[in-house]
């Protein structure tokens, strides 16, 4: 049994049936889910491009190892040259992906 008893028709021309397929596809929802979150006074957004996964994921690796090496100079007193460039390349790594997302 359907968990929604009501049915709403609505007429468009096909430009603005372009426009509403259009922006439910920029905000990554159906045409049905969209129209029931505006109607429900949700801002709704543009999905964000599927490269923000790959950018969170790296920026959360990045902060771990500074995390790692922070927690290892600490203890030890000292940190090694390897250790700063590896910190660098990820830093570079994550740079380049949020420049080619932009």
């Amino acid at each position: 049994m359907r968990k929604r008893s009501r049915h709403v028709s609505v007429w468009m021309n096909e430009s603005e049936y372009k426009h509403l397929k259009s922006q439910a596809q920029l905000a990554g929802m159906g045409i049905d889910q969209f129209i029931r979150n505006l109607v429900a006074g949700m801002q709704l957004r543009p999905r964000p491009p599927d490269q923000y996964t790959a950018l969170l994921r790296e920026l959360a690796a990045i902060g771990n190892n500074i995390n790692q090496i922070a927690h290892w100079a600490n203890a030890k007193k000292s940190i090694h040259e390897a250790e700063i460039v590896e910190a660098a390349v990820l830093a570079n790594k994550a740079w380049r992906l949020v420049k080619d997302t932009l």
